[in-house]
């Protein structure tokens, strides 16, 4: 076993490569993701530019909080752009339709945009998505704006964010230069995903997505991870103390210039070399 699945809190931080904002329990955690948008955008709108923002669907529970806080300070998001990490694709590499329960497109107009007053709300061409029709969409609204600003994501039980997910074969440089592009999801994603969105119903979930690249991805001011799940705790410890590697994608952004991951107490307290971790859920 790697030592760093038997760290404590303490040492976890003390040798974390990515750094570690140990916060009391998952609200907590996306109140701080949610401050963290809302932070970045009245900056932004202070000083009359755009907001240019990479948003998940997973983490969620952010979601919430930005939407009261949106609608209850009169946030104006007239000048914002959200560019979402990734859609689900049907076998025929096409958006699976958002009136599908899985869509992620679905999700944002129901769980964000329908909820934000329409007096503050961004237009519909400034709320976008990877398109597997048009796969430079996002480099090039990026290019267009000149900047990202900011990175709200989670880490995926195989490391991988959004859905760019391992390829050991790849160097760390060839895997940094991935672009936006349809991909096969791994069999422990589907897995752990189906889990989380459908009580276990693996052969449910679909097998390809599109996803915005490492490429786009890296160009970020700031970027701000959080994890909230049990078996994130593995997956923080590896992501933030090993070595960087395409096998495990999180970890080549642990050189990033503004990069943290928030976590509740309970993720970081608990070694795994440590106490009752021999049960088993199934």
């Amino acid at each position: 076993m790697k030592d760093y699945y038997t760290y404590t809190t303490t040492a976890l931080q003390a040798q974390a490569k990515i750094p570690l904002n140990v916060l009391p329990d998952a609200t907590a955690v996306f109140h701080h993701l949610a401050t963290t948008m809302v932070d970045v955008i009245s900056a932004n709108n202070t000083n009359n530019a755009p907001t240019v923002m990479v948003v998940p669907v997973g983490p969620t529970g952010q979601y919430p909080d930005f939407v009261n806080m949106v609608n209850k300070k009169r946030i104006n998001l007239a000048n914002v752009w959200f560019l979402n990490m990734d859609e689900y694709l049907t076998s025929s590499d096409q958006w699976l339709p958002s009136t599908d329960p899985l869509s992620f497109r679905g999700f944002m107009q129901r769980a964000v945009y329908a909820k934000i007053d329409p007096a503050l709300l961004m237009p519909p061409a400034q709320r976008l998505f990877p398109d597997p029709e048009q796969p430079t969409l996002l480099a090039d609204t990026i290019a267009n704006l000149g900047k990202l600003d900011l990175v709200i994501g989670g880490i995926g039980i195989t490391g991988h964010i959004a859905f760019n997910e391992p390829e050991p074969t790849l160097s760390e440089q060839a895997f940094m230069a991935l672009p936006t592009r349809p991909v096969t999801i791994t069999e422990q994603t589907r897995a752990t995903n189906a889990i989380n969105d459908l009580h276990g119903a693996v052969e449910l979930m679909p097998q390809r997505a599109i996803t915005i690249g490492m490429q786009e991805l890296r160009q970020a001011k700031k970027i701000r991870l959080g994890c909230f799940r049990d078996w994130h705790r593995g997956v923080v410890s590896r992501a933030i103390c090993d070595q960087p590697t395409s096998a495990f994608p999180v970890t080549l952004l642990q050189q990033h210039n503004d990069i943290e991951l928030a976590v509740p107490t309970a993720i970081a307290e608990y070694p795994l070399a440590g106490g009752d971790h021999n049960r088993h859920s199934n």
